[in-house]
């Protein structure tokens, strides 16, 4: 246990490492098989297979890749809109923007800020072709009318699970509910390959073709299950598949995962309780978590009264050694959003949302810091 006196330095992110990372990259570069779509990457992508429950699940080198590979798959046009919130990182636009798509900001509900299920009704058009979610924090959204409303208006759902790696949704894993879902495995994710992501293909309607636009346009997955003698371009693509050092990486973290999240929950547990008090006396609100959902501890956040205490929170909060930070800039308000796509009417929940939040370190290892950050937090609280 740290020393009562002693000067905190406790950053927000230090990315966890399982001990074996080093051994599976040596594994690779001992090999000399250093591309992609190796037998690490082959082992991960059926660890998402089985744990994710989807028929096809492939490695890509970034969230956003996969969310590019979602937009292609689909062959959305330019002209065509995507709803999406307007509280998420650039990355869930930027995939169908460069697709000639306009994304379409929706307001998100004020207890899980996802995107607000009652107004998507509202910001459909004839040119609306998908419903694009993201599971803030891992917080699943709601699912259930979300499908309702798609199905009624025959629009795809893209699953942003950025966030979300082995979240559930009334037992069902984010990621295995929309036709198409992407994960993230940056540094600042629960388990990461410094960069990389996966997509999921959920409705195998979209396998074959998945495969093909990730082996850059080819059927070479094919051949290399010796179902052709040779593989040829036959369809647009890209490179989409992470180096084999990014996946050995990756599949240290794998095989570690549930553990992983646990460590993270009772991390985030702790700050959960201890708030409990300040919550009550009005100070700050704490994440709500519906009873149906099961969150990974991705982000632990707090909702300060108004945006100058945040201001002041975090401040304090530097001042004392403690780094922690702020959120989203809404997309429908920056240069680029309000440039490539447009906001569903007023989004009052968003702007005061994104206002006052302020997530706090989740780190593995932060544990022996613990009582002095939420000690420290509350003090600040206290001042404001």
């Amino acid at each position: 246990m740290e020393n009562e006196g002693a000067e905190l330095n406790v950053p927000f992110n230090k990315p966890y490492l399982t001990g074996k990372e080093l051994a599976y990259i040596a594994d690779v570069l001992s090999a000399r098989s250093l591309a992609g779509d190796g037998a690490y990457t082959r082992r991960c992508n059926a660890w998402f297979e089985d744990q994710i429950g989807c028929p096809t699940a492939l490695l890509t080198h970034s969230c956003t890749a996969a969310l590019e590979m979602a937009a292609l798959l689909v062959d959305l046009q330019p002209g065509d809109e995507v709803l999406m919130p307007s509280f998420t990182f650039s990355s869930t636009a930027n995939a169908f923007v460069l697709r000639g798509v306009l994304p379409v900001f929706v307001d998100i509900r004020p207890d899980t800020l996802n995107i607000d299920e009652a107004q998507l009704e509202a910001a459909i058009s004839p040119r609306t072709r998908a419903i694009v979610v993201v599971h803030y924090a891992g917080v699943g959204c709601e699912m259930d009318k979300i499908l309702e409303i798609a199905k009624r208006h025959d629009l795809l759902v893209i699953e942003d699970a950025a966030q979300a790696v082995l979240s559930y949704y009334k037992g069902r894993p984010l990621g295995s509910i929309g036709e198409l879902a992407a994960f993230s495995f940056h540094e600042t994710k629960n388990v990461t390959s410094g960069e990389g992501g996966a997509f999921m293909v959920n409705d195998p309607r979209y396998s074959e073709r998945a495969e093909i636009l990730w082996q850059k346009g080819t059927d070479r997955s094919k051949f290399d299950r010796g179902e052709i003698d040779r593989y040829r371009w036959i369809d647009v693509g890209s490179s989409y598949a992470p180096a084999e050092i990014v996946s050995a990486c990756l599949w240290a973290q794998l095989e570690q995962a549930h553990g992983i999240i646990e460590r993270r929950r009772r991390i985030w547990d702790t700050y959960f309780e201890a708030f409990a008090p300040l919550e009550r006396a009005g100070k700050v609100r704490r994440p709500i978590v519906p009873d149906y959902c099961t969150h990974n501890a991705h982000i632990f956040y707090l909702l300060l009264p108004n945006p100058s205490a945040r201001t002041a929170f975090l401040s304090g909060l530097r001042a004392r050694g403690i780094k922690s930070v702020f959120h989203y800039v809404p997309l429908g308000t920056a240069p680029a959003g309000q440039r490539f796509g447009r906001e569903a009417g007023a989004l009052p929940v968003t702007a005061a949302m994104s206002a006052r939040l302020v997530r706090l370190p989740v780190w593995l290892g932060i544990e022996e810091h613990l009582p002095r950050i939420v000690e420290e937090a509350a003090s600040v609280l206290e001042a404001l």
